[in-house]
């Protein structure tokens, strides 16, 4: 039987379907670019970049901070070179790329320009977006290098200079995405991520060279990047506010004439630190609906969809992995009739009503962060890091209390095994043991080969442009050119500007939420002290370049609530920093955070300093995104236990941290 479509809800021309990407990039940038061939041969209609942490950082494979870290979570781009082995073959006047980039972003822009240049592509032709926005590294994903007034000044740069020479280009794309995976509900990723745009838009107001055109359009190319959750109806919602309320400040706020310059161009990849470790073949459900929340809803439709894979909880996807991630975007975008009608939840009040109340909330949450002095002010004060912590407390608070429902890890346990993820070793991508040496010999073969008087210069040119305030794309084009790596270019940036540390957004404050758990821990932690003289104290390390601190700032809140004292120094400390910490602090237990892949390498360090110092004696354990087969590995370098994301009680692992101490007590005595 045929289906009937009304006429009157009969949409024509049948609308396009989105721009179709996987994020993706490891080991190297040959590797990557066989990846990406075989992704734009599957149908894959964009790309994504991801760069890995040192390139997000600012630092060369030779540098200490780089070990373990180079070709783990993205791919590695040092040079010009790098990015033209990335790019090889690859049409840029018809490709839509999109750069997973912040602090390092002008440098990477540069690249991709550098590459435009030398294959003769017009800068005028180039179509994607820089990500640039770096307001969120210092309250979620944590590749921030720069002071933020000066982190802003580089990201309005970078404007700047598109809207004139790449008027295709979307130079910056402000994220709630990672917002969200810090804890943010709606109205706080909105609210917090519109001001961002605000601040951002009202710096480039007071840059002399902008014209008021040149504005109008930059307003007209400024994109978003969105997450989508689970609870799709909200995520419709909270879409719906987002491009109202955009269109609303364009109009009111900027006096933007146009329209289509107002419209709310965003991209989105879905939730990846919802999916779990246990049962992962139900993530694929779960990826669909979150898809759902942006696509269902034509007048607030994502332009670019990327979606994590199934079983991102266990490590680095495969391509067949992100295959059949990209085929159910391909399945819902060509199979069904979505694309075929207008806007289906027009006229519905539960949507209507439910998105005017999250505008009403979000403007007033968007006052309170211009009454204290806007995003900048509300980022150094630590007002935003610490509404982000606590509202994530409070989520997990909920799981931990069976109140928020995930299927296969507070509830619905029982099951077949599944046969996606047995441990044969082989359900992830792996990269390399030797990636790092590799990329070391790479680089220092390129170091002695280049022209070092013109690399000189270039560093000068460089040095020159940032301390006058002049706009440093040109001198940073022509530095890549000359063959200056990501680390140089960085160097002379922070020899200006210095490094920043944000805060952590733990607050001297207790829980409100003392769980009765807590209580009985409580007593347990009091018991300790007796035992041992003192009170307990742990210290929590997130070592290298990894900056997902969620997991480190929960358990460092919940465990300072349950009595022991905390230690929590922030992100990206070395190896020697935390053993030296582990002594001046005289901790019993160390316990160490990581997501990057980079703990085999990591781990080893720290317990050798470790040793080095005579604290072999302390318990140390380690929690992260750790495949089994490394298990073996990490307890022969001494780790007392290991902890996933299958842990996801942290009273439970704080009962075992107490217990662990109290196995060792009589060596603090």
């Amino acid at each position: 039987m045929s289906s009937i479509t009304p006429s009157s809800l009969q949409q024509s021309p049948k609308d396009r379907p989105w721009i179709m990407r996987t994020y993706a990039g490891h080991s190297d940038a040959k590797q990557t670019n066989a990846l990406y061939k075989r992704n734009l041969k599957k149908g894959q209609t964009g790309l994504s970049i991801a760069f890995d942490l040192p390139t997000q950082m600012g630092y060369d494979p030779d540098h200490p901070l780089s070990v373990g870290e180079v070709g783990r979570v993205g791919v590695p781009v040092w040079n010009l070179e790098q990015m033209e082995t990335v790019l090889k073959d690859l049409p840029l006047d018809q490709l839509n790329c999109s750069m997973t980039i912040n602090a390092t972003a002008a440098y990477i822009m540069a690249c991709y320009i550098a590459c435009a240049d030398k294959q003769g592509i017009p800068r005028h032709q180039l179509t994607g977006t820089t990500q640039n926005d770096i307001v969120k590294e210092y309250l979620s994903r944590g590749t921030y290098i720069f002071p933020p007034s000066f982190s802003q000044r580089l990201s309005g740069d970078i404007i700047a200079f598109c809207v004139e020479e790449l008027p295709k280009w979307n130079p910056i794309n402000i994220c709630s995405y990672h917002l969200q995976e810090a804890g943010a509900k709606p109205v706080d990723e909105i609210a917090f991520t519109l001001s961002s745009a605000i601040d951002m838009l009202n710096h480039l107001m007071q840059r002399p060279e902008i014209t008021p055109q040149q504005f109008e359009n930059i307003f007209g190319r400024i994109s978003f990047f969105v997450n989508a959750g689970i609870r799709f109806i909200n995520e419709i919602c909270k879409l719906r506010a987002f491009k109202k309320m955009w269109s609303d400040i364009g109009e009111n706020q900027y006096s933007i004439s146009d329209p289509k310059k107002r419209h709310f161009r965003y991209g989105v990849q879905v939730n990846s630190l919802g999916l779990t470790k246990e049962q992962p073949e139900n993530n694929v459900y779960r990826i669909l609906l979150e898809m759902l929340g942006v696509v269902l809803s034509k007048d607030a439709r994502a332009r670019a969809v990327q979606l994590p894979a199934w079983n991102e909880a266990l490590g680095l996807p495969r391509p067949f992995d992100q295959q059949w991630s990209l085929r159910l975007q391909q399945i819902v975008a060509y199979e069904t009739d979505l694309l075929e009608y207008g806007d289906i939840f027009e006229g519905s009040h539960i949507i209507e009503n439910m998105t005017a109340e999250i505008i009403t909330h979000v403007k007033e949450e968007m006052q309170y962060i211009q009454s204290i002095g806007g995003t900048i002010s509300a980022i150094e004060s630590g007002y935003m890091k610490e509404k982000l912590v606590q509202s994530h407390l409070e989520k997990r608070h909920a799981i931990e209390a069976g109140d928020e429902k995930i299927v296969g890890v507070n509830c619905f346990h029982e099951g077949e095994s599944s046969p996606l993820s047995q441990q044969n070793n082989d359900n992830v991508e792996s990269v390399s043991a030797d990636t790092d040496e590799k990329a070391r010999e790479s680089f220092m073969s390129f170091i002695k080969q280049r022209n070092a008087q013109n690399v000189a210069q270039a560093l000068h040119n460089l040095t020159v442009a940032v301390q006058s305030n002049a706009n440093i794309m040109p001198p940073t084009i022509e530095a890549v050119k000359a063959g200056v790596t990501v680390g140089e270019w960085a160097n002379v940036l922070r020899d200006i500007y210095g490094e920043y540390r944000a805060a952590t957004g733990l607050s001297m404050q207790m829980s409100t939420q003392r769980a009765n758990k807590a209580k009985i821990l409580i007593q347990k932690v009091d018991t300790l002290q007796t035992r041992i003289g003192k009170r307990p104290k742990i210290m929590i390390a997130k070592p290298g370049l990894d900056g997902h601190s969620n997991g480190a700032e929960q358990l460092a809140l919940r465990a300072r609530d349950c009595g022991l004292d905390v230690v929590y120094e922030g992100i990206r400390l070395s190896p020697e920093q935390i053993a030296n910490s582990a002594l001046e602090e005289g901790v019993h237990l160390l316990g160490i955070s990581l997501l990057s892949g980079a703990h085999l390498a990591l781990t080893e360090e720290i317990m050798k300093n470790m040793d080095a110092l005579g604290l072999k004696h302390i318990p140390t354990v380690i929690g992260g995104i750790i495949p089994e087969k490394d298990y073996a590995i990490l307890h022969q370098y001494g780790i007392k236990k290991i902890y996933t994301a299958s842990q996801y009680d942290m009273y439970e692992i704080i009962a075992d941290i107490i217990d662990i101490i109290d196995v060792n007590k009589g060596l603090y005595t």
